[in-house]
């Protein structure tokens, strides 16, 4: 009998070695979490609706494995489209979430040794996903803004097979202009480099500041992965449905691995998106409100603290607040779990987050004045 290869030998152990992404579990009673990109929203109970109706109806069976196409079509429907070639069904793939989506197109598009831009801060599952497909992450730090360094993207992107970004940014709370996103499409022009655009936050953008999506540019369109999700827009974060459009050959090659580690998605759960993208506007005008209101929230408490300092989120519903203690940020993380209040370490989105932690103002409006008082109190005791 063959003896099982010692730990080191799987991809898993490179994963372990370079990963910052913690295992989370709910919070201790007693404890705030400022941890989560969790919208506290409930789900709109029409979506709830459609589930129960579509399970009820007997929608309990496999589905296709690209997504149920009434869905795909109502996706590419919506999508930003080239002139003269409207997108298709077959031009989106349905995945398990945003994660789902992501994971497939890294593994589809990355092997040993290619080498994948990361300009970061950014959202740590992305350096993950390169390591597990045997890549090579090129980390470029932010400007002081925390909006791209042209300069250094310039410096970084010959020669690389794929850049990946969020756009708002999870962790920054930064919306990438538009002007921004078409210095990036001169930059990549005549390169065969992809461009993984993920706009889960798209829809959470504070006044002042405009969207513009990747699909939008048209030096960017014909080489952007589109990479979108349910989850933040409708508070759907536990129905698990995502999906990506781009490339016909690489919605196909994602459509290869996705169906390789996942299968189909849950059927319901697809109605219940397809219900989702019925809803008034209203309905998510009224959340992103709600979180504006939570942003400004925290934009004014910890304005003038001692020692902290925090770049106005312009969308998504985080802030990356800088802290002068010179103490490391998992132990910072630490500490603060320790007072009752759960933020994540800066260093888990990159070598440039060092000496900041995440917040996340998805929580609850008492919740988060009472989460922030904690980290008031811990890094400045005497502005409390």
């Amino acid at each position: 009998m063959t003896a099982v290869p010692p730990a080191p030998a799987f991809r898993t152990a490179e994963l372990r070695r370079r990963s910052r992404r913690p295992a989370l579990a709910p919070a201790p009673p007693g404890t705030v979490s400022l941890a989560m990109g969790e919208p506290d929203f409930p789900t709109p109970p029409p979506v709830v609706a459609a589930a129960v109706a579509a399970l009820r109806g007997g929608g309990t069976h496999y589905a296709d494995q690209n997504g149920l196409r009434e869905l795909r079509a109502a996706l590419a429907a919506r999508l930003p489209a080239p002139p003269g070639r409207p997108r298709t069904a077959d031009d989106v793939l349905v995945t398990h979430g945003a994660t789902g989506a992501l994971t497939a197109a890294v593994l589809a598009m990355i092997g040993p040794g290619d080498r994948v831009v990361i300009p970061e801060p950014a959202y740590s599952l992305y350096a993950d996903l390169v390591v597990l497909a045997g890549g090579t992450v090129d980390f470029v730090p932010l400007a002081p803004d925390l909006h791209w360094d042209l300069d250094a993207l310039a410096a970084a992107l010959p020669g690389a097979a794929m850049m990946i970004f969020s756009n708002p940014s999870n962790p920054t709370g930064v919306v990438h202009r538009g002007r921004e996103l078409a210095a990036l499409g001169e930059l990549l022009r005549g390169s065969g480099t992809l461009v993984v655009s993920d706009e889960a936050y798209h829809r959470l953008v504070y006044p002042g500041h405009a969207m513009t999506s990747a699909l939008e540019v048209e030096s960017l369109r014909d080489r952007t992965v589109y990479v979108q999700t349910f989850s933040k827009t409708y508070a759907m974060t536990g129905w698990r449905v995502g999906y990506l459009t781009g490339p016909r050959a690489v919605v196909d090659a994602a459509a290869q691995v996705h169906r390789s580690l996942n299968g189909s998605l849950n059927t319901a759960a697809q109605h219940a998106a397809l219900a989702a993208l019925d809803l008034p506007d209203g309905v998510v005008a009224a959340m992103a409100d709600g979180y504006r209101r939570r942003r400004d929230l925290a934009v004014a408490r910890l304005a003038g603290v001692p020692g902290l300092h925090l770049v106005p989120p312009e969308g998504a519903f985080y802030g990356f607040l800088r802290y002068d203690t010179g103490v490391p940020s998992g132990q910072v993380a630490r500490e603060l779990a320790g007072r009752q209040v759960l933020v994540r370490a800066g260093a888990e989105y990159g070598p440039s987050g060092e000496g900041h932690v995440r917040i996340s103002f998805a929580a609850a409006e008492d919740d988060l004045w009472t989460g922030l008082e904690r980290v008031v109190r811990y890094f400045a005791p005497e502005s409390t």
